[in-house]
């Protein structure tokens, strides 16, 4: 059994994130001691990793919380398609808005320089708090989901193809 501080160091976040996560009712401690001190089991750690990777997925915690409720895998990858489909708009607007940006100062080249790269992304990602094996598990999700996309994505970063395959897991 852990503490709140302990687990909150074992998954890299604040003491009060996991604190906010407890009031906003995705994580309770599996047991309470008669001095009021919360402690965490393998299954409050276990679902903290599922919330602590949505979280870096950008998802809300209301949907995280709609997630984590739900037992129908076909309603959970409907609701991260829509997070996805989100996203993809996003990605479109801020492009538009580069454009938009180029086209004033006429420089056209910017948009060539700024491409994405595997080694931005990889940045990117790690910089949103994931790991190596929480890049794989976004990787498989993404690969489960949407694979004709997901090569399209991986195209898009400059990935050669045998390394495509291998992030695909083929």
């Amino acid at each position: 059994m852990l503490t709140v501080t302990q687990l909150a160091r074992q998954a890299g976040i604040s003491r009060s994130t996991l604190l906010y996560y407890e009031r906003e009712g995705l994580l309770k401690p599996a047991l309470r001691s008669e001095s009021g001190y919360r402690y965490y089991g393998d299954a409050e750690q276990n679902r903290l990793k599922s919330i602590v990777a949505y979280r870096g997925y950008g998802l809300a915690v209301s949907d995280i919380h709609q997630l984590l409720e739900l037992n129908d895998r076909q309603a959970q990858a409907q609701l991260l398609k829509q997070h996805f489909q989100q996203l993809e708009q996003e990605i479109g607007q801020l492009r538009q808005q580069q454009k938009g940006i180029v086209a004033l100062l006429q420089e056209p080249e910017l948009l060539e320089e700024n491409n994405v790269t595997k080694e931005r992304w990889v940045a990117i990602m790690q910089a949103a708090g994931f790991d190596e094996d929480a890049m794989t598990r976004w990787h498989q999700t993404f690969e489960q989901m949407e694979p004709e996309e997901h090569q399209k994505f991986l195209e898009s970063l400059g990935i050669a193809e045998e390394e495509i395959q291998r992030i695909r897991g083929f």
